[in-house]
Parts: structure tokens; C-alpha cells; sequence
């Protein structure tokens, strides 16, 4: 792969959420590892999935790469340019070009502010253009994701849970970022919008030529949309490959369980398919299993699991595991 393609390069990120107890004194007294270790690039233009359990996670990947946790450990390279070592002006400034759409379209809106103000705030608070400017961004943005440039005055709670979440992506868009990164965008919407919403980010990438980490549970609809899809698990990630390669193909062996639960279109196919039911709950993230975090649960655990953590490797070209005895 050209180091010129990759936009967004993660290398041994972690990050730990602290476990204090105490009232006068707070002591630490374990951490949450929600991010455990993961490396993994994002190629200019590419749309990179990213799916696993609830928990597993995610959200916290996406907001830790933007910086809105700061990371325990590892780096972030946009560019080349490594954003846990900024702070201040020179990290706002790199904020421009990297915005998130939030999965709640409810909660992620302001209720007091109008959808002008909401939109417009961006620009605001990176001081671009007058008040003028800013109005004219606002209705260019709204006609962008499919609404009436009208509707800038009313407040949220005049929108369907689509129209909201179109004003949310609009928002994103409002700086002219090159990566947006959609924490699980359409789980909140009924399935009627969410193949629109969808729809329109995919219509706003070939415009925009949009980069996006488009976090999801639905695993119909990330390969629909991904060009490469990530598998996480309790905090790392379990196999990265091409989304035909893994859909086709899985080798980790919780990827495998989690592709034989999506639905199959032909009855037939779906009568004669097998699928894999996972025993046990997933483990506390504040106390992982020692060696590999999927050894609790895994259909074809060995010894080696419990004494020693998988290693990261390719094992086809573009095709990356972490499982002792993937093949």
C-alpha cells in the first residue's frame, strides 16, 4: 500500500478508562479497557467498517482518534502528523478536518438552539466568515443533505428522527473535513430511513471525496457501504481484510460466528447454512482473560490461548488476523 494513500494511520492505540473508589480521596483501583492495543490504516476515499458487540469498543476507537479522549497510549497519524502529541490552536486547527456523526440524533442536537445556530456553530467557533457567510453556508448545506433551506429557523424537535440526523450530518460537513467518522448513524432510525441516510452519505463521499470510519452493528449494511471491514472484540481487533474477503472468507473464529448470523436473502441457502452460537457472555473489559481476549468463548480454544496473545498478522495479502490457529 502507498504511504501517500493512507490518511489516517492508528498504531498501538489504547485507552484505558480509570476505576477509583474513595469519597474525600479517589484512589484508582483498576481500568476499564476499552481500547486494548490496535493498529490499523485508513486509506484516502475509503469508507473503513468497523463492527463488533455492544461494548466491544467502538465508539470509544472513534472518539478516542479524534481526540475527544486522549488516548493512554499509542498515536494517531493524519497526514503524518501525530495528533496525541497536539494541543491547544494546533489541534483545533486539525479538528477542522476530521468531524463525527453521533448516533443518537435525538440527544446529539441541541434542543434550545435553532437548526441555523446548530449548523452554523462550526464556523462560529473556528471564526470563518460573518454572520452573512454563515447564513448562506447553512441553507447551501441544508439543500446538500436533503432539506429545505426554510427549515433554519425551526428547532429540532420539529424534525423526524431522518430529518434530524441529515442535520447532524450536515453539521459534520460544515468545515469541509476530508475524514468523518459515523459512530453508528442509522441505529437510531427506523429501516425505512436508514437505506436514505445511508444513500446519502454515499452520494456525499463521491461529491466530496469524504473519508469515512462508519461504525456499525448491522452487518448487512456495512458491506454495503465499507470497502474494508474491521472486526473488534473486547477492545482489539480481531481481523481486518477486504469486505468480499471477509464476508466470503472469515479465518478468526468470531468473525465466522458473527457473519453466520446475518440474514440470508435465499430460503434455501438460508435452510442449509450453519450457524455458530457463541457460549458464555463477554467478559468484563475491566478483567480481560489473560492471552487471547476470545479464548472464553471460542469454539477451537488450545492452551496457547491462555498463555500468550495472538499476534497481528497478514496472512493473505490485505487480510490481517489476530488468532494462533487462523489458516
Amino acid at each position: 500500500m502507498s504511504e501517500d494513500n493512507v490518511l489516517l494511520r492508528v498504531e498501538h492505540l489504547v485507552k484505558h478508562f480509570p476505576i477509583t473508589k474513595g469519597i474525600l480521596v479517589q484512589k484508582q483501583v483498576g481500568a476499564v479497557r476499552a481500547v486494548d492495543d490496535i493498529s490499523f490504516d485508513i486509506r484516502r476515499g475509503e469508507t473503513l467498517g468497523l463492527v463488533g458487540e455492544s461494548g466491544c469498543g467502538k465508539s470509544t476507537t472513534g472518539r478516542t482518534i479524534l481526540q475527544l479522549f486522549r488516548p493512554t497510549s499509542g498515536h494517531v497519524y493524519y497526514e503524518g502528523t501525530d495528533l496525541t502529541m497536539l494541543k491547544g490552536s494546533a489541534l483545533r486547527t486539525m479538528r477542522r478536518k476530521m468531524q463525527m456523526i453521533f448516533q443518537d440524533p435525538y440527544a446529539s442536537l441541541n434542543p434550545r438552539m435553532t437548526v441555523s445556530d446548530i449548523i452554523g456553530e462550526p464556523l462560529v467557533v473556528h471564526e470563518i466568515g460573518g454572520s452573512k457567510e454563515i447564513r448562506e453556508r447553512v441553507d447551501q448545506l441544508l439543500t446538500q443533505v436533503g432539506l429545505n433551506a426554510a427549515f433554519a429557523n425551526r428547532y429540532p424537535h420539529e424534525f423526524s428522527g431522518g430529518q434530524r440526523q441529515r442535520i447532524g450530518v450536515a453539521r459534520a460537513l460544515a468545515l469541509n473535513p476530508d475524514l468523518i467518522v459515523c459512530d453508528e448513524p442509522i441505529s437510531a432510525l427506523d429501516v425505512s430511513i436508514q437505506a436514505q441516510v445511508v444513500n446519502l452519505l454515499e452520494d456525499l463521499q463521491d461529491q466530496l471525496n469524504l473519508t469515512y470510519l462508519f461504525i456499525a452493528h448491522d452487518l448487512s449494511m456495512v458491506r454495503h457501504i465499507s470497502d474494508r471491514i474491521a472486526v473488534m472484540y473486547l477492545g482489539v481487533l480481531v481481523e481486518l481484510a477486504d469486505r468480499n474477503e471477509l464476508y466470503n472468507n472469515p479465518l478468526h473464529p468470531y468473525a465466522q460466528a458473527l457473519l453466520s448470523a446475518v440474514p440470508v436473502a435465499d430460503p434455501v441457502a438460508e435452510e442449509t447454512r450453519t450457524r455458530i452460537i457463541l457460549e458464555g457472555d463477554v467478559p468484563n473489559p475491566a478483567n480481560p482473560p489473560s492471552g487471547c481476549h476470545f479464548r472464553t468463548r471460542c469454539p477451537i480454544v488450545q492452551p496457547l490461548c491462555a498463555e500468550k496473545n495472538p499476534e497481528w498478522r497478514e496472512l493473505r495479502p490485505d487480510h490481517f488476523v489476530a488468532c494462533h490457529f487462523a489458516t
